[in-house]
């Protein structure tokens, strides 16, 4: 019975049908009628041998996504249908099908529609790689590469913070992340990217970009996929967290493994801030990574230690957002988005009446960084993207967020502050070494890829930075027009050459995308939508 089952499915598959209403079926076939000749434990292996077919059918989306799939939107562009069949998807949740469904209604344009469509649910459809509501774990992937980056999957869920109030089982998945990334904070502070955890069963990937690194202190590579220190990521699990309570004002996140992990986050900022010699140039050094030996970054300068640093209330960093080196420490936007973070972290903890003392070091933090901000990056009205402390200070951005270009969508300062109105110029232009511009695309790159492949995303950030329509108009169909056909927000677009990008899978800029989006029609309705009435999911 169970092989007849597998090969109807998987003509409903290829066909375009929806493959989870018949597996539904098909189960509840198995319950009421297979246990009363197999037994409740036959019908239960049943279920479990078919659901194990249907998985072994599913393509991997790397590959799917690679290829046009329709039907086409009905627009210009002709755009393909790129969400997974129905019982691939990896996660489903009626109030985001509702989202999709209300923005098909209301967008003008079908082609930016379909591109909603595909976009909006890209984090749950593929990349849910485990999750368990008895464990409270969650395991998400970034798209191509089968590991959890803090920095990643914070921003592969913010659009989807306004439903939490309203879908329990998103709230429910999104705590589990929250307490899967805590273990990882609380056990491995200065790495960012992770293994399934043991409970999944999930094999721990090779990766090969790791293979004779030295980081110290060590690390079980069985648990962490990739050590490079990234202050942003530290960053992202402190947002995924506010946001998650901001929701739903569930304060249950808050356990042991939770603030084990916000202990760790505060000895690396006190590491991280202080110079590198102290005064009687005793060198300090709390972490290095060496790189090289076919790592993808080189190792970091003065054997793994990053150029010295002076003090300056600042936290230094050795690698970016984009996981390249960084020049000088002190990462402006990365120090941005933490003194935002560590505020929101002090009012959460205030209105909970929890960890008072961790409220007062966070208040004391966000204010130290806020004010050496402006007090050290900014000369003549520009931001530096790095500085020293001695004085060097690099003028330059990165498409990767946190960046100078996203510093309103960080909450940081006004996207009308005539400090980010000049940076912005300055960014958008020659001046920045990382800007590039071709007939059919432009933007902001960064050496991740290479200067002639700006990123879709700074053209997301840019459009967060500004209430010019023109000028949002402009960004929102150069993303558009730039997919090759294929309906997902790539890594990179290649001035050159519009079939040349980087990453067809890549599921925060495909979350970032849907969240400009539904800013838009929240904040500016007529431009995108067919009536001037704004719309808020989860409203």
């Amino acid at each position: 019975m169970l092989t007849s089952l597998s090969l109807e499915f998987a003509k409903t598959i290829y066909n375009g049908g929806n493959g989870l209403d018949f597996f539904l079926k098909i189960t509840q076939y198995l319950w009421t009628s297979a246990k009363m000749k197999l037994g409740f434990s036959g019908a239960v292996l049943g279920i479990a041998t078919l659901a194990t077919t249907i998985h072994a059918q599913c393509q991997d989306y790397t590959t799917y996504s690679q290829s046009a799939h329709g039907p086409f939107s009905s627009g210009p562009l002709q755009l393909p249908f790129m969400r997974p069949p129905t019982a691939c998807r990896t996660f489903n949740s009626s109030s985001v099908e509702k989202v999709i469904s209300d923005m098909k209604l209301l967008l003008k344009d079908p082609d930016l529609a379909r591109l909603f469509e595909n976009t909006f649910p890209n984090t749950l459809d593929t990349t849910v790689k485990y999750y368990s509501k008895a464990e409270n774990l969650a395991f998400i992937i970034t798209g191509d590469i089968t590991a959890q980056w803090l920095r990643d999957t914070a921003n592969q869920f913010a659009h989807y913070h306004s439903l939490l109030t309203i879908d329990p089982e998103l709230a429910t998945l999104v705590k589990a992340v929250i307490n899967n990334e805590a273990r990882y904070v609380a056990q491995y502070p200065y790495c960012g990217a992770f293994q399934p955890p043991p409970e999944s069963g999930l094999a721990p990937s090779h990766n090969d970009w790791a293979d004779g690194v030295t980081v110290n202190p060590p690390v079980n590579n069985n648990t962490v996929f990739e050590c490079k220190y990234e202050l942003d990521s530290l960053c992202g699990f402190l947002k995924l967290s506010r946001s998650y309570y901001q929701a739903t004002n569930d304060t249950s996140f808050m356990n042991a493994n939770w603030r084990a992990a916000i202990d760790q986050i505060f000895r690396v900022i006190n590491e991280q801030s202080q110079a590198t010699f102290d005064k009687d140039f005793n060198f300090i050094s709390f972490y290095n990574w060496t790189g090289g030996h076919g790592a993808l970054s080189p190792m970091v300068n003065n054997d793994g230690n990053g150029e010295p640093k002076a003090y300056t209330g600042l936290v230094g960093t050795h690698h970016r957002p984009s996981d390249d080196l960084s020049i000088f420490a002190f990462l402006t936007p990365a120090n941005a988005m933490l003194s935002v973070e560590l505020s929101h972290l002090a009012t959460i903890l205030d209105s909970t009446h929890q960890l008072r003392n961790v409220s007062q070091q966070a208040k004391e933090w966000s204010a130290r960084i806020h004010d050496a901000i402006w007090d050290t990056t900014v000369v003549n009205n520009i931001f530096a993207y790095e500085t020293n402390g001695f004085g060097g200070r690099y003028v330059m951005d990165d498409a990767n967020v946190p960046s100078l270009l996203s510093l309103p969508y960080l909450g940081f300062l006004d996207k009308h502050d005539p400090a980010y109105v000049a940076t912005r110029k300055l960014l958008l232009s020659r001046n920045n070494p990382y800007y590039s511009a071709g007939k059919s695309f432009n933007g902001i790159g960064g050496p991740h890829v290479d200067p002639w492949h700006p990123w879709p995303m700074s053209h997301i950030s840019a459009i967060f930075g500004t209430d010019d329509d023109d000028e949002i108009l402009q960004s929102l169909y150069l993303i558009a027009n730039n997919t090759n056909g294929l309906g997902l927000i790539h890594e990179s677009q290649s001035i050159y050459d519009p079939k040349s990008y980087t990453r067809s899978w890549f599921a925060w800029a495909n979350s970032y995308f849907a969240e400009m989006i539904l800013d838009l029609a929240e904040r500016k309705p007529q431009l995108i939508l067919k009536t001037n009435k704004s719309y808020r999911p989860g409203k």
